[in-house]
């Protein structure tokens, strides 16, 4: 039997826009600091480096610095207040299901590769009603590896039944970019997403700017790797 054509995708900013419940809860932590709110529209770029590195980058617009140890607590926290709060204001992207449908129809699995925590990634597309789409949820903590190191790609695409020589990346910035040219991997961008560096300056193999055109993008790199 053959493996299945798999397509991997990122999940903060690339399926689901969770910036909002993201941000909520990193005021949250900020508000107990006696710090200000940070604004969504300038926030979104901070996510995609996990809820750690969202935090430092939250202090830093305010000028503080935190130890080791209060970023851990303070993680915590964050963890704590999102998980109850993890679908509030998230929703899949438009068009997602739709693409979802295209494409499992001429046969593509998918899978979720994310620097996001397991558990969390999995309450959260519990909650949307998405688990059930995809064959394996792989977060930074299920094989102690994140983004952009390749093993977790690898990995998470061989926990879905897949090969890397059949299977594509989909994601929204740099870690995405990354763990997919070091495994080996097509890689489609998403201009809809969270990065501090323009999606394009990344030169994935393909853009998208909708959901609606991601069918068309994984059928010609399907194309290519089969030639």
């Amino acid at each position: 039997m053959t493996s299945a054509r798999i397509v991997v995708f990122d999940l903060d900013g690339t399926l689901v826009d969770t910036a909002p419940d993201l941000i909520n809860a990193l005021n949250f932590v900020l508000d107990h600091e006696g710090l200000p709110p940070v604004p969504l529209h300038s926030a979104r770029n901070m996510i995609g480096a996990g809820a750690r590195r969202l935090i430092e980058r939250g202090l830093e617009l305010e000028g503080r610095f935190a130890s080791f140890e209060d970023i851990t607590r303070l993680t915590g926290d964050f963890i704590d207040y999102y998980a109850a709060h993890i679908a509030d204001a998230s929703r899949p992207f438009d068009g997602l299901e739709s693409a979802l449908d295209d494409l499992q129809a001429l046969g593509y699995r998918f899978a979720v590769c994310t620097n996001k925590l397991e558990w969390l990634s999995k309450l959260l597309l519990d909650r949307l009603g998405l688990s059930s789409r995809f064959s394996a949820i792989c977060g930074a903590d299920t094989f102690g590896v994140s983004k952009p190191d390749p093993a977790i790609l690898q990995q998470t695409v061989a926990r879905a039944g897949g090969r890397l020589s059949s299977a594509i990346m989909v994601g929204d910035a740099g870690p995405d970019i990354g763990v997919a040219r070091r495994a080996g991997v097509p890689v489609i961008g998403v201009e809809f997403g969270y990065t501090d560096v323009p999606i394009a300056d990344l030169k994935p193999d393909r853009l998208i700017n909708h959901m609606s055109e991601l069918p068309a993008a994984v059928q010609s790199l399907t194309v290519l790797q089969n030639m």
